[in-house]
């Protein structure tokens, strides 16, 4: 669940006369916009869950609005780099950021950041939602979230978990379920998530939240304890969220999705919406999604925006509550 380079099979962006050939009449004709390729400025390096999101779907977005999109990696200071391009940017809609929650979400809490996540910026879409598990070690007597609790209550201090690093996504996801259950963890972050799983394949620690622990669990090498998410993942029927066990009830996720500059017109913004929207239900694009282990978790502007606010409150509570700061 952080934006750790993951393999996988990429395409260059359509050239304009293929993407004009798969346009959607539909679409492609209202309006103006677009008339010339958009630039996708990408706030982290090629390979992570941010990039191949917004890959994924903005290639299916290019076929049908009929212009390429220029992705353009721009990775760095937690996604400052590409933030304050887009910030700085013309409001025609020509430029957009592929983002992540933490951008508008965490890192303002922490650090100061060249840009303002709600007054220079406009949210576009939400397009994907990384899958994320809590993981035990076999050693851990436990099956689910409410023997876990019992377990942790009736061993304080005694269980750690391990997270992709501070502040991290996470580290946050231990810290609310210890708000939440009234437990004591004990937090022990490593440089990255790799390495945070095989401490917990190894007994060093005992948890795990994130992406990684999926095939794991699935291989039967640690014990799936809950999602982490909204809902159920196809592929782990039987694993219920932390929600149906009556915790997670603010749980955020870690999702991705599309920014323009302040000011970007409204059509511009709803009709690139209304097309990641399209996108996002495409049969093809839900399996790339699937493939990359991400789900199709699409939120319009309007919802993206209050989906921010309740996030960012979330976050920040979790941060100051647990005096989480960053060198």
């Amino acid at each position: 669940m952080t934006d750790k380079p993951i393999k996988l099979g990429r395409r260059t962006v359509l050239g304009g006369a293929a993407a004009a050939s798969l346009a959607t009449p539909a679409i492609a004709q209202q309006g103006e916009w677009p008339n010339k390729p958009v630039r996708v400025v990408i706030a982290y390096p090629p390979g992570g869950p941010t990039d191949m999101s917004t890959r994924i779907v903005l290639d299916r977005v290019q076929s049908m609005l009929g212009q390429p999109f220029i992705f353009d990696n721009r990775g760095g200071a937690s996604g400052a780099i590409g933030a304050e391009i887009v910030k700085n940017a013309p409001n025609d809609g020509y430029t957009v950021l592929g983002m992540t929650v933490a951008m508008v979400c965490i890192t303002p809490h922490l650090q100061p950041i060249p840009y303002h996540p709600v007054n220079d910026f406009v949210p576009v879409a939400r397009m994907a939602t990384s899958w994320g598990a809590l993981a035990a070690h076999p050693s851990v007597p436990v099956s689910n979230i409410k023997e876990l609790v019992a377990h942790a209550k009736a061993n304080p201090g005694k269980l750690h978990w391990g997270s992709s690093g501070m502040a991290t996504i996470t580290q946050l996801f231990g810290e609310m379920l210890k708000f939440e259950a009234g437990i004591d963890l004990v937090h022990v972050p490593y440089k990255g998530s790799a390495q945070a799983l095989q401490a917990v394949m190894s007994g060093e620690v005992q948890l795990q939240f994130d992406q990684l622990t999926l095939a794991q669990i699935k291989a039967g090498k640690l014990k799936g304890i809950a999602m982490l998410g909204e809902a159920r993942h196809p592929d782990h029927p039987n694993l219920p969220t932390m929600r149906e066990d009556g915790y997670g009830k603010d749980m955020a996720d870690s999702w991705y999705g599309i920014l323009a500059p302040t000011g970007t017109p409204k059509p511009i913004v709803d009709k690139l919406a209304k097309a990641i929207g399209e996108a996002v239900k495409d049969p093809a694009v839900v399996a790339k999604l699937h493939n990359a282990g991400l789900q199709s978790t699409y939120l319009n502007s309007e919802e993206m925006r209050e989906r921010i606010a309740a996030e960012s409150k979330t976050f920040g509570d979790i941060i100051r509550r647990a005096n989480i700061k960053i060198s």
